[in-house]
């Protein structure tokens, strides 16, 4: 290549460099887009207000009809039916609810769980854990 050429290329080169460095302080700072997280949510959704309704002595399909059918159904032990719930929302909160109920010649005995329920003055026994047998 000649002089002449290398120079061409050079000044070409260095007018595009400066422009490039002064076009990017006139230009406002462009906002790219995120990515989109989406709530899973899986399983049974249980409300308290579900296990207010439960009552021992109900039958399967009085149970079902109030809960809904488990998504887990124990093949080896019929009268346990478990109830699970999860959600999850990326970067806010991740939650499970889990319910036990146990039926005895074919009607509810008592349920363990998350959520008990709520006693006769309003408030409601908050346990990881509660048992509610026939009175």
């Amino acid at each position: 290549m000649t002089r002449y050429r290398l120079a061409k290329i050079g000044l070409i080169l260095c007018i595009s460099s400066t422009s490039l460095a002064a076009c990017s302080f006139s230009v406002p700072s462009l906002k790219l887009p995120r990515v989109h997280k989406i709530s899973v949510q899986q399983g049974n959704l249980v409300t308290q207000e579900m296990v207010d309704q439960l009552k021992p002595g109900m039958s399967r399909e009085q149970v079902a009809y109030i809960m809904g059918e488990p998504i887990f159904r124990n093949t080896f032990n019929e009268q346990r039916w478990d109830y699970v719930y999860t959600i999850s929302v990326p970067g806010y909160f991740e939650s499970d609810m889990k319910m036990s109920l146990f039926f005895e010649d074919g009607s509810l005995a008592y349920f363990t769980g998350d959520l008990a329920p709520t006693e006769p003055d309003g408030e409601s026994e908050d346990v990881t854990t509660s048992e509610v047998a026939p009175s």
